[in-house]
C-alpha cells in the first residue's frame, strides 16, 4: 500500500513537473512581430527608418523585460517598394511565419496588395501608409499609425483658408499617394470654399516639372499652389518652382515631412507650408502639450541610436510597434481576435504622430488636428500652428 501511494506521488510530481516546464516554455516563446518595409529601393526613405525603430525598440522592450513575460521576435522583410513583392512576404509571414501580428507597409501599395491576405487569415495588421483607403471603408483586421492623406488635405485647405486664399492650384503625383491625394483635395475642398481652378499631374520618372507649374501660374485667379505627393518628385517641384519664380503661397503635402526633403530642395523649399508630425519640432511645443515629452524622447533615443537624423516615418513605425503591445497587454494574450479587438478599442494613447483614439468604425484614431502647420525658415522647419 505504501508502495503504491509512492508511486501515486511521483506520478502526481513528475505529471506537475511536466505541466510547469511547458507553461514556462510557453511563456518563454517569442511573440512574432511580422513586418514588410520597404527598405531600399524608391520607397527606401520610408522602410529604412522604419526598420531602425522596430529594431531599435524591439531590443528596448525585450531588455525590460518583454511582453507578458516574454520576449518580442521581429521577422521582417524587405519589399523593396514593389506591391507584388508585399504581398508574397504578407503570405509568408502568416503561413511561414506564423507571426503573431503585422506592422508594416511602407506605401500604400504594399500594404493595400497585402489587405485581403490579413483579412482572410484574419491576422491584426497595423499598416505604417498614408491613403484614406487603407481604413475607409473599415477593414475588421487592418488599423494604420499616419494620419490619412484626406486629414492631410484638410489641415492645408484649413490653413489656406484662414489665409484668406481661395483659388488653388493642384499638381500631383500620379503613383498611389498623390494619386490619392489628389482625389481627397479635390472631394474636400468645397467645404473649405476653396475651388480647385488647376489641375496637373506629373509621372514618378519625371525629372522636369516646369511646363505644369508653368500653366498652373498662369491661370486666371490662382492665389496658391499645392503639391501633393511623396519620393523625389516634390523636390523636384519645389525646384522648378523656386526658378520660375512664382510669387505664390506654396505648400507641399506630409509625404515630404522629413529633414531629407530639405536637403534635397535646399534653399528653393524657403517659406513653403505643409502639415506634419510634432516630430520636426519638438522643442518648439508648448509644456502642456501631451505629446512633448514622447516626441523628444523618441528623437533623442533614435539620433543616439543610429547617429542620423530622425524621421517621421520611423515614427509610424514606433506608434504601430507600440500600439501593438498595448492590445497584446491589454487582451492579456496573442489570441488575434482578443488582440484585434483590443486594438480597437485603444483610447487615449499618446504617440508621436498624435493621441490616438481608436473605434470599431475609426481604425485609425486620430484627427486632422493632430498635423502641425509648419513653414520653412531659415533652411529649418518653424511651428506655425
Amino acid at each position: 500500500m505504501a508502495k503504491k501511494s509512492l508511486l501515486r506521488r511521483a506520478g502526481v510530481l513528475a505529471a506537475t513537473l511536466t505541466a510547469s516546464l511547458l507553461v514556462s516554455a510557453q511563456a518563454a516563446e517569442p511573440i512574432k512581430i511580422g513586418s514588410f518595409l520597404s527598405v531600399t529601393g524608391p520607397a527606401s526613405f520610408l522602410g529604412d527608418p522604419e526598420l531602425k525603430t522596430l529594431e531599435m525598440y524591439v531590443e528596448k522592450i525585450n531588455e525590460e523585460g518583454g511582453v507578458l513575460g516574454r520576449p518580442l521576435e521581429l521577422i521582417h522583410y524587405d519589399d523593396v517598394g514593389d506591391a507584388s513583392n508585399a504581398r508574397n512576404f504578407a503570405g509568408r509571414l502568416i503561413r511561414s511565419d506564423r507571426v503573431d501580428i503585422i506592422v508594416g507597409g511602407s506605401t500604400t501599395g504594399a500594404t493595400m496588395a497585402a489587405v485581403p491576405l490579413v483579412e482572410q487569415a484574419r491576422m491584426p495588421f497595423i499598416s505604417l501608409a498614408g491613403a484614406v483607403t487603407i481604413v475607409n471603408p473599415v477593414k475588421e483586421w487592418v488599423f494604420k499609425t499616419p494620419q490619412s492623406d484626406r486629414m492631410a488635405a484638410e489641415r492645408i485647405l484649413w490653413d489656406m483658408k484662414r489665409r484668406g486664399i481661395s483659388k488653388v492650384g493642384l499638381i500631383s503625383g500620379t503613383g498611389g499617394f498623390g494619386r490619392s491625394g489628389r482625389d481627397q483635395t479635390l472631394a474636400v475642398a468645397e467645404e473649405y470654399g476653396i475651388e480647385i481652378v488647376a489641375d496637373e499631374t506629373y509621372a514618378p520618372s519625371d525629372s522636369d516639372m516646369t511646363a505644369q507649374l508653368t500653366k498652373i501660374a498662369r491661370t486666371d485667379g490662382v492665389e496658391a499652389v499645392l503639391n501633393f505627393d511623396f519620393g523625389q518628385g516634390p523636390a523636384i517641384v519645389t525646384k522648378n518652382y523656386d526658378s520660375l519664380d512664382i510669387d505664390l503661397p506654396f505648400y507641399q503635402s506630409h509625404g515630404v515631412a522629413s529633414d531629407a526633403f530639405l536637403d534635397l530642395a535646399g534653399k528653393s523649399a524657403e517659406g513653403l507650408r505643409l502639415p506634419a508630425s510634432p516630430l520636426l519640432v519638438p522643442d518648439s511645443l508648448p509644456d502642456d502639450d501631451p505629446q512633448k515629452a514622447v516626441v523628444q524622447n523618441y528623437k533623442a533615443e533614435y539620433e543616439e541610436h543610429w547617429e542620423s537624423k530622425v524621421s517621421t516615418f520611423g515614427a509610424y513605425a514606433y506608434d504601430g510597434l507600440m500600439l501593438a503591445v498595448r492590445a497584446i497587454e491589454e487582451a492579456g494574450t496573442t489570441d488575434k481576435a482578443a488582440v484585434r479587438e483590443a486594438l480597437e478599442n485603444i483610447q487615449g494613447y499618446v504617440g508621436v504622430t498624435g493621441v490616438f483614439n481608436m473605434a470599431p468604425d475609426d481604425h485609425n484614431g486620430l484627427q486632422p488636428e493632430s498635423f502641425r502647420i509648419l513653414e520653412v525658415k531659415d533652411g529649418d522647419w518653424m511651428l506655425i500652428e
